[in-house]
């Protein structure tokens, strides 16, 4: 065995040694560039001869024949990594083969380290001079023209808004979780906004209040979209044109660059969806060192991008899945590789469960835990919280009062439904319209305190005044007959056989009589819900139910928006199912009888475990009964990926300043096409590949790019998009932003690897060389012209509207559903 291995080396050395200078200088040459140019980057040809994967641009008789599947050789390695092969038919002098390996002179290593080390640094520098100029790109685009427009765009009005009541500390409530509108608020407090501006409506000028602090916040989580799209595509492909074609579509994109230069909560939660796919993309490549340092940074970093996206919408779920079904299969794969102990899957097992599992879920905890602990002051958001969530508010009325236990007959009280999100029982002057039942007084349930929620309760079949002096107390229980009394309007609660406006086979309720003055359809029978008749009811903490006496119903609110007749509140019914759900379970919150003791509140404060179940039960409660308003303008997802509809940020007419959100139409339609390919490709290839169809050596590792990464991507894209078809609350054109990042990865990954396909396939004509970089050029440059064109829908534009044939925007009004 070693006399073999001699007499290889000997007649290595000997190979190199014979060649004349002239013939040496190209053969180095050639080496050179096989170590400076990575293999992935250069398009493979082959060797007639020996059938193997060679270099193009290389004498064949002094190629560097690469074995199938490895790199090139290690650096100042010497030639101990590969094969230098003379081609067949060439004859070796003899007495060569004696040469030993020690005659190659140490200069000439040198020769060839140099080059390599050099070419090392070089590729480094390469690789950061690229990254830089990404992100001074995508900074400096979004970052430009930030102050412009000077008023509230579109949704500037709520999450500005909201970012003022984190710096007042006062509660307010809201769909999504609090992190977002945490950090707002905290961008504005250092950059100096004291939290006075109202954000009324779209269109109110900021005038001399400092806006830019959150503006400027915004647009720096949504400037790194981009390089995190890049590194992310960078690890998947391995290729630096499929990179840079994925930065270019979304730094040219006009769409990502509205979204990201207003005080919204879109950038801040793609900033943490891509930082989490990008951390679960480099924790995957060092699968073959885990438990390393960079292993663990990764995965905690993983762990704390999810609990960031969870942090602000609730549409950071979709990304949680993501990861957790790579973490499965990991580990599934992980489970039958037998030359892992179970021990070493345990291991990776609770790693992935700390990281992923409990860090997320800490952090998620810990940010409701600061906002319960900053909005400590009562606010708009009261009304839709419970009594006793509220007793914990300074400035409530129920925080830090004493008002009587027991309920008593002469009482003003406001009744309260225990659904999260319904209100108290209101009622007000205004009656049902024409053609809605009997055309009475409204009663309807309201999320916010109002004069109009306070009734008396008086029994059923008595006039006079229980808070005359000279009648005793009576307490109310358990079974009683009642009558409630509105006490703005002095019209009873009644109920009768007409039909309920919105809810079909439930009964009306309105507001009937006169001075109390009523009838018999009046009269209603108290119940504590699981208690005996004759028991006293207590305040806040007895639930009860209000029984029809004429008709048998049940008071309740059935959670439907009334229409603007209704003042948009919510609808109230008596419905015949007697079924107990919280929608017609009530409690007393306000309790007012000069004639009884007060006892404190403070036993009535919640836990935090209490705050934190309430406070999600009310989000989801109020995500999903997201309604669109009248002529509310809203879309629906077939229209997304089409680029289908814009929607108008600011301005109307040629008057204003106008800024609309569309998608770059190149770059969105480019996705689409991307994403039929995509499915066509791929499932070609699963199919070739399944029937045992042998691929070319080259060809394996493009096919394993296109399928594993590009995988990954279109699994991004379906749950980024599909659930919203499954949603019944309201949609806008926004939602679709985290979808059309993972089309955008997608379509860098694609069009790199068919370009190499179609570069392979033609190696043999000249257009073969240059038909990947000819390619990845145009589609860079197609691209930035289509952003030169539609820039000014988001930088703003002025003028005649593009309907008219004198705007400047006229021609580019591709689709008529565009209304820029």
């Amino acid at each position: 065995m070693l006399y073999a291995s001699g007499r290889l080396l000997a007649a290595r050395a000997a190979t190199t040694l014979s060649a004349p200078p002239r013939a040496r200088g190209p053969a180095l040459r050639g080496k050179r560039r096989e170590l400076q140019i990575p293999w992935h980057l250069e398009t493979p040809s082959y060797d007639p001869l020996t059938g193997q994967r060679t270099r193009p641009g290389v004498p064949p008789a002094r190629r560097v024949i690469l074995r199938k599947g490895r790199m090139p050789p290690a650096i100042g390695g010497g030639l101990a990594g590969s094969e230098l092969r003379p081609r067949r038919g060439r004859c070796v002098p003899q007495p060569a083969r004696a040469v030993s390996r020690d005659v190659v002179p140490q200069a000439a290593a040198r020769k060839l380290k140099r080059p390599a080390w050099s070419s090392r640094r070089f590729q480094a520098a390469g690789w950061w001079a690229t990254l830089a100029v990404v992100t001074l790109l995508s900074f400096a685009t979004r970052f430009h023209r930030l102050d412009q427009p000077a008023h509230i765009c579109w949704d500037e009005t709520h999450f500005g808004k909201m970012g003022s009541y984190y710096i007042n500390r006062t509660f307010f409530f809201d769909v999504h979780p609090p992190l977002g509108k945490m950090l707002i608020g905290l961008a504005g407090y250092l950059s100096g906004y004291d939290g006075t501006f109202l954000f009324q409506k779209p269109g109110d000028r900021y005038e001399h209040h400092s806006y830019m602090g959150m503006r400027g916040f915004c647009a720096f989580l949504g400037s790194w979209l981009i390089p995190f799209a890049y590194l992310t595509v960078l690890d998947l492909s391995k290729s630096f044109p499929a990179a840079l074609l994925t930065a270019a579509l979304l730094t040219f994109d006009t769409g990502c660059l509205t979204l990201s230069q207003y005080i919204l909560l879109d950038p801040i939660l793609m900033f943490f969806i891509m930082a989490a796919m990008l951390s679960m993309v480099k924790y995957n490549s060092c699968a073959n060192r885990p438990f390393s340092a960079p292993w663990w940074f990764w995965l905690s970093l993983t762990g704390i991008s999810l609990a960031g996206a969870l942090g602000v919408k609730f549409v950071g779920l979709f990304i949680i899945v993501q990861v957790g079904l790579n973490t499965i299969s990991d580990l599934w794969h992980l489970f039958g590789d037998l030359s892992l102990s179970l021990v070493t899957v345990g291991k990776h097992l609770t790693a992935r469960i700390l990281c992923l599992i409990v860090l997320p879920l800490v952090l998620y905890v810990t940010i409701f835990a600061v906002h319960v602990m900053v909005l400590n002051k009562s606010g708009p958001g009261d009304g839709f919280f419970s009594s006793a969530f509220q007793a914990r508010l300074s400035g409530n009325s129920l925080h830090n009062a004493s008002i009587p236990e027991h309920l008593a007959y002469g009482s003003v009280i406001t009744v309260k439904n225990l659904r999260m999100a319904i209100g108290y029982l209101h009622s007000h002057r205004h009656l049902y319209p024409e053609g809605i039942g009997a055309r009475q007084q409204q009663v309807t349930t309201y999320l916010h305190k109002d004069y109009n929620n306070l009734w008396i309760i008086k029994k059923y079949n008595a006039n006079t005044d229980p808070l005359d002096p000279s009648f005793p107390v009576e307490f109310v229980r358990h079974g009683d007959i009642i009558r409630l009394e509105h006490k703005e309007t002095t019209r009873n609660l009644h109920s009768h056989y007409h039909e309920a406006p919105l809810t079909r086979k439930h009964y009306q309720v309105t507001g009937y009589g006169i001075n109390g003055t009523g009838d018999s359809n009046d009269f209603w029978r108290i119940e504590v819900v699981n208690r005996k008749f004759g028991n006293r009811i207590k305040v806040l903490r007895s639930r009860i139910r209000l029984i029809h006496l004429v008709t048998g119903c049940v008071l309740g609110s059935s959670g439907k928006i009334l229409p603007k007749w209704g003042w948009e509140q919510l609808e109230v019914t008596c419905t015949p199912y007697l079924k107990e759900t919280t929608n017609s379970i009530w409690n007393i919150e306000e309790h007012i009888n000069p004639k009884l003791p007060n006892i404190s509140l403070d036993v009535l404060q919640p836990s935090f475990p209490e705050i934190l179940l309430e406070s999600h039960m009310v989000m989801i409660r109020g995500n999903n009964g997201l309604k669109p308003k009248d002529n509310e303008f809203t879309s629906k997802p077939w229209h997304w990926p089409i680029n289908y509809q814009g929607l108008r940020f600011s301005g109307a007419n040629d008057t204003d300043f106008r800024v609309y959100l569309l998608g770059n139409p190149v770059v969105w339609w480019l996705n689409l096409v991307s994403i039929v390919l995509y499915l066509l490709s791929g499932s070609t290839i699963a199919v070739a590949m399944q029937r045992g169809i042998q691929l070319p050596a080259e060809l394996q590792g493009l096919t394993k790019v296109l399928l594993r990464g590009g995988g990954q991507l279109l699994l991004g894209w379906m749950l980024h998009y599909f659930p919203f078809f499954l949603m019944g609350r309201i949609l806008y054109f926004h939602h679709y932003f985290p979808a059309m990042l993972f089309s955008s990865m997608l379509t860098g990954i694609l069009w790199d690897t068919l370009l190499r396909l179609c570069a392979w396939g033609l190696a043999s004509s000249p257009l073969g060389r240059r038909i990947h970089a000819v390619g990845i050029l145009s589609l860079l440059l197609t691209t930035a012209y289509s952003f030169y064109l539609f820039h000014p829908l988001a930088y703003g534009m002025v003028g005649p509207l593009a309907q008219e044939p004198e705007s400047p925007m006229a021609g580019l009004r591709w689709l008529e559903s565009w209304d820029f």
